[in-house]
C-alpha cells in the first residue's frame, strides 16, 4: 500500500514539475513575441548627419609631419518617434587620403529626443601629425591646385532608449566629405612656420554635406 502511494506521489509530483516547465516555457515565448512585436514596431533607426561647415584654419605641412586647425559644424537628427539616443561616446577628427591630420576630439555625452537636432562645432586640431610623404607631397598639389578633399570622421558609441528602457551600446561610424576649394572670402592656407614651397591658396567649403552613418 506504501509503495502503491509512493508511485502515485511521484507521478504527481512529475505532472506538476512538467506543467512548471510548460508554464515557464509558454512565458518566455510570450516575452520573446513580445520583445519582438515592440522591436518591430519601434526598430531603432540611425541617427543622420549632416557637415554644414568646414573652416580650415591653417596648413603647415612639414617633413614627414602635418600641422592643421579646423572648426567643423555638425549637425546630427533622430528621425525615431518613439525612440531616443544616447550618445555615450562621439570622438570626432579629420582625415586626408585616410590619414588623420588632427587628433580625436571627445564631445560630451548627451541624450538626444525624439526628431530632436543636434549641432556641434569643436575645433580640431594636431600639431606635428606624422604622416607618409606622399600623403603631404599631394596635400601641397592640391593646396596650389585650388582644392583640397577631407572627411569629417566620428566614431562613438550610442544607446537607444524606449520609456525607461535603454539598450546595451552599439558602435556608431560616421564619415562626411568635405570639399573645400578656391574662392572668395576663404582662409589664405599654405604657408606655415615651416613653409610649403610656395604653394597658396584661398580655400573654403563648397556647401553642406550629407554623411555616411555605420556600425
Amino acid at each position: 500500500m506504501s509503495k502503491e502511494k509512493h508511485h502515485k506521489h511521484e507521478h504527481h509530483l512529475r505532472r506538476c514539475c512538467g506543467g512548471f516547465a510548460a508554464c515557464l516555457l509558454a512565458l518566455v515565448l510570450i516575452v520573446a513575441f513580445i520583445a519582438l512585436v515592440v522591436y518591430l514596431a519601434l526598430r531603432p533607426t540611425k541617427p543622420s548627419f549632416f557637415l554644414q561647415d568646414l573652416q580650415l584654419r591653417s596648413v603647415d605641412l612639414g617633413d614627414p609631419s602635418l600641422s592643421a586647425t579646423a572648426q567643423v559644424t555638425l549637425a546630427s537628427r533622430n528621425p525615431n518617434d518613439h525612440v531616443g539616443i544616447f550618445y555615450r561616446r562621439l570622438d570626432v577628427f579629420v582625415t586626408y587620403r585616410d590619414e588623420p591630420v588632427t587628433v580625436p576630439i571627445s564631445l560630451p555625452p548627451m541624450y538626444q529626443g525624439h526628431r530632436d537636432v543636434t549641432i556641434w562645432s569643436p575645433v580640431l586640431s594636431g600639431e606635428s601629425v606624422p604622416v607618409a610623404a606622399y600623403v603631404a607631397d599631394a596635400m601641397k598639389q592640391d593646396i596650389a591646385a585650388g582644392y583640397v578633399a577631407l572627411q569629417v570622421k566620428v566614431d562613438g558609441r550610442v544607446k537607444w532608449k524606449v520609456g525607461s528602457w535603454v539598450s546595451g551600446s552599439y558602435h556608431l561610424f560616421v564619415s562626411c566629405p568635405a570639399m573645400l576649394a578656391a574662392g572668395p572670402g576663404g582662409v589664405p592656407l599654405g604657408v606655415g612656420p615651416n613653409g610649403t614651397g610656395g604653394a597658396v591658396a584661398s580655400l573654403k567649403f563648397t556647401q553642406p554635406a550629407g554623411c555616411t552613418v555605420g556600425t
